[in-house]
């Protein structure tokens, strides 16, 4: 059953409900006066997905598309087809519904633990250890807090800050890479161009590459650094390093970049 919230938690929006065999539905909706967000119907795709793999086979890619905007208010249907299942990777696709419209759809990959190398070759960003920062709650982003590192003004500049989730979350990978999915639809603005020319608008298409392990609920840095914006969109790429500067994920995504309208 589906339940009006006027405060949820992370676990509480991925607490989805399986009402079929590929078929899940978000158990939690709540007034907001946005467009739902991208980041949590991108974490629950993930995860609907998830559930229909082997529990040995974690997520290490996804790449989604928001097609039209969604309502928080609105129960979401989470239609999965699974489309292989391999010796070492499954394949899933998932549509997001609401009245009947799909509002997101994602491709996404999962692979069962394999040994090689592990080496990474850019080391992460500059950043001053969080407990000496001060943040507060991240904007939209239940259950999450956050403190800035930096954000400077200019061409290619990153947004970098540190991130975790607060509420408890269970040891469980796919949890952890959805909640870091959820975290990761946040812009890489373009702060040295005039709002009166260009201004930031909702989500198209992001992705996310899961290298490691990761803790959602331990302090993860993120940087994000704009590289381009083009016939009416902006793209940038974004690192997700923990504490001990482990390179854990790795962004991409583009939005609407245009003249505001009116």
């Amino acid at each position: 059953m589906t339940t009006v919230d006027p405060a949820p938690t992370l676990p509480d929006l991925l607490d989805l409900e399986q009402i079929d065999r590929d078929l899940f539905r978000n158990r939690v909706v709540f007034e907001e006066p946005w467009a739902l967000f991208g980041g949590q119907v991108a974490a629950q795709a993930l995860l609907a997905a998830g559930r229909t793999v082997e529990p040995d086979r974690a997520p290490h890619s996804l790449h989604g598309y928001y097609l039209r905007g969604g309502d928080a208010a609105r129960p979401t249907i989470f239609q999965v087809f699974r489309d292989r299942d391999g010796g070492s990777f499954s394949a899933r696709r998932v549509v997001a519904l609401q009245d009947g419209e799909v509002i997101f759809n994602m491709a996404a990959s999962f692979a069962a633990d394999s040994a090689g190398a592990d080496v990474s070759e850019d080391p992460a960003p500059e950043a001053p250890d969080p407990d000496a920062l001060s943040g507060g709650p991240v904007h939209r982003a239940f259950s999450f807090e956050g403190r800035t590192v930096a954000r400077q003004k200019g061409p290619g500049f990153p947004v970098r800050y540190w991130t975790r989730c607060v509420a408890p979350l269970p040891a469980d990978r796919l949890v952890h890479a959805a909640a870091l999915t959820y975290i990761s639809d946040m812009y890489g603005a373009f702060p040295e161009v005039d709002e009166a020319e260009s201004s930031p608008g909702p989500s198209l298409d992001h992705a996310v590459w899961f290298h490691r392990p990761i803790r959602a609920d331990e302090w993860m840095l993120v940087d994000l650094v704009p590289r381009t914006a083009a016939g009416g969109r902006n793209w940038y790429i974004g690192t997700l390093h923990d504490r001990a500067g482990t390179l854990v994920a790795s962004i991409a995504q583009e939005n609407l970049f245009r003249r505001p309208r009116g």
